[in-house]
């Protein structure tokens, strides 16, 4: 026989007013004069609602209450305590946030160890770049892999000046590098995993970025590769000005940087791009830079030459035996003084170099990222955290209220051209999203200002290359900056057209409710995709096209049939207003986290055998305790039944919530 649920008993309550009502007639004052608390249910329609009408929103910002002494009710001591206190904390945040930073910056390197001569093999194929969505992935993979919009930018204007590479096939691989770079904060705010609704906000902050690149290329892409708009706008730019060679981008944060992580490591990322552009001799060399001080010499010496028409015009020319000798400059390149960083005398490959560094960084960048979380909870507190939400997440009044969104954009492509990188702007701000201070309504535009930031930076750059690289080092920058300023106005002037923030906000409830999902999402897009996408591609257009269609015309598909089920579900056929007839695992990520419970609960059995130990110890210590702070009895339906049991099990029963 099934064994029947009760329903819940009502609270504890201590209110004297209220009584239960009489049963079968009888006066029940005496039956109840101990248990007069207990509350019997008059119905259970109640119990059928499972989420009260005064539900919490999960994207509400959480109230930072001040819950310690008021200002005004402390003495002399107290005050000097107190701002002493402060001004350590503002210390060791701006100290955390420094560690932070240049945990970054070394895990770049990290990257660049492990797979930066992979990501100059991947540039080599030439004849897959002309493919404008093969193009796209590389342009993926390699920021990934280096862990740099800005690398993987220099390497493309290697091979475009060098001209193993044409501009109009380059832009897409410009575009994959805009969303690699994003790849960074997602991994940010998955570390914010340990709080429910602080990580709901951080990765749907994080993501909101991912969304806004990746619906700027389907856009955009087709866009480029029917019509060059993008290439034909920047020719234009180019040809009507008269753009000369000019200083270099100001590189802010590594004048603060530099002095710690010159120290732990440094790299020659000029290998990199030597292997893109066919160099052989460079795939024997090291990334990890040994001698930092060199000086190059140039001198006549005598050399040989295959003829006499090779020999050097104005310069003697003689044979002797069998070989034409003659004179030449030759340049070379002498050490004079070795770097100091840890690596410079370990004989250790680069990649178990850069493994270390990616353990350690991530180790540095976790520990960081956790401390600065709780210094921000622990200062933004009473007035203050009003006065900084007030000021990040407040619009100027009717009818100028549209202007702050694009006032938090240019804040955005100011903060970024400082920082010298859209990863570390970004990632910064992740954390603030997850603990409530900053929206995601607001992070949105100050994310598309960090696209326009770390472009006006590439622009900068692209404007101290040398006579014969810069026409082409500064199309491809200006490639990158229209390609955000087009994305910008698709994607955020009208207020239904913010479809990222939608989206960011639906994959926010989802890893919320499933948290290993955040993980899938991060393999799956950034690497898994784009490795697919590669492989098709290498087979030919037409395995592409062949797997591709169909695969894009389910999904379309299923986007559709989702969007009529939410909001016109009768227009669909009874067969499809549900996924029902689909087995669970297609519809449902339920049974994938039964899976995904199921095996990180047996790792935890055999790798952390105390922890049932641990918690055996909580739940005897609970029950020796026996103080609770809320108590529920089990609610019958029956009245009378509440009040016989009482008495017996009253001090024993625990509530259940339906």
């Amino acid at each position: 026989m099934a064994r029947q649920t009760m329903a819940p008993r009502p609270e504890l309550s201590s209110d004297p007013a209220v009584s239960p009502p009489d049963l079968d007639g009888k006066d029940t004052k005496d039956t109840l004069s101990k248990d007069a608390i207990v509350l019997p249910a008059y119905s259970t329609v109640a119990l059928v609602d499972p989420e009260p009408d005064n539900a919490i929103d999960p994207w509400q910002l959480p109230e930072l209450q001040d819950t310690g002494v008021k200002w005004s009710e402390l003495d002399t001591k107290g005050k000097i305590l107190r701002v002493f206190i402060s001004v350590a904390k503002g210390m060791l945040l701006l100290g955390f946030l420094y560690m932070f930073v240049c945990s970054l910056d070394i895990l770049s390197s990290a990257f660049q160890l492990v797979g930066g001569k992979a990501a100059g093999d991947i540039f080599q194929d030439n004849v897959v770049l002309s493919n404008p969505i093969a193009g796209l992935v590389i342009g993926v993979l390699v920021t990934v892999l280096v862990q740099s919009s800005s690398t993987s930018s220099s390497i493309v204007v290697s091979m475009v000046s060098s001209g193993l590479l044409e501009v109009q096939s380059a832009v897409p691989v410009i575009m994959g590098a805009n969303i690699g770079t994003s790849v960074t904060n997602t991994i940010v705010a998955v570390m914010q995993a340990g709080d429910r609704n602080e990580f709901r906000r951080a990765f749907a902050g994080a993501t909101v970025h991912d969304f806004f690149n990746w619906l700027s290329v389907l856009v955009l892409l087709p866009l480029e590769a029917a019509t060059g708009v993008l290439y034909k706008l920047t020719k234009l730019v180019i040809d009507s000005f008269h753009i000369q060679t000019g200083q270099d981008a100001p590189d802010l944060l590594k004048v603060i940087t530099q002095p710690l992580t010159k120290n732990v490591i440094e790299l020659d990322s000029s290998v990199i791009s030597d292997i893109a552009v066919g160099d052989l001799s460079a795939r024997n060399k090291s990334l990890i830079k040994t001698w930092c001080k060199k000086e190059k010499i140039t001198s006549l010496a005598n050399i040989t030459v295959p003829g006499e028409a090779n020999c050097t015009i104005g310069a003697p020319c003689w044979v002797e035996g069998n070989e034409t000798w003659t004179q030449a400059n030759v340049t070379e390149t002498i050490n004079i003084a070795k770097c100091k960083h840890l690596f410079v005398n370990a004989n250790l490959p680069d990649l178990a170099v850069g493994l270390i560094l990616l353990a350690l960084s991530l180790l540095v960048l976790c520990t960081c990222l956790i401390l600065i979380v709780k210094l921000l909870n622990s200062m933004l507190k009473g007035q203050v955290a009003v006065v900084i939400k007030k000021v990040l997440n407040t619009d100027f009044p009717f009818p100028f209220s549209w202007v702050t969104g694009y006032l938090a954009i240019l804040v955005g492509a100011g903060m970024t051209f400082i920082v010298q990188s859209s990863s570390v702007f970004t990632s910064a701000i992740t954390p603030l999203v997850g603990i409530g201070v900053i929206s995601i309504e607001r992070a949105y535009p100050l994310t598309l200002g960090s696209n326009i930031g770390t472009t006006t930076t590439a622009i900068l750059a692209a404007m101290a290359s040398p006579g014969e690289k810069l026409a082409n080092s500064l199309q491809i920058s200006l490639c990158h900056f229209f390609f955000n300023i087009f994305g910008i106005i698709l994607w955020y002037p009208i207020p239904i057209t913010r479809v990222p923030i939608r989206l960011a906000k639906a994959l926010g409830d989802r890893t919320a409710k499933y948290r290993w999902f955040a993980i899938v999402y991060l393999i799956l897009c950034f690497f898994v995709l784009p490795v697919l996408v590669l492989g098709l591609s290498l087979a030919g257009w037409q395995v592409l096209v062949g797997v591709g269609v169909p695969v894009l015309t389910v999904v379309v598909f299923v986007v559709v049939v989702n969007i009529m089920q939410s909001r016109c579900s009768h227009c669909l056929c009874p067969a499809l207003r549900s996924w029902d007839f689909l087995p669970k695992p297609l519809h449902s990520l339920k049974p994938w986290d039964r899976i995904v419970t199921k095996v990180l609960g047996f790792c935890g059995a055999r790798c952390c055998c105390c922890c049932k130990c641990c918690k055996k110890g909580e739940v005897d210590g609970e029950k020796e305790d026996g103080t609770e702070t809320k108590k529920e009895l089990e609610m019958y339906d029956n009245p009378t039944l509440c009040v016989e049991d009482e008495k017996i099990q009253i001090q024993t029963v625990s509530g259940t919530h339906l």
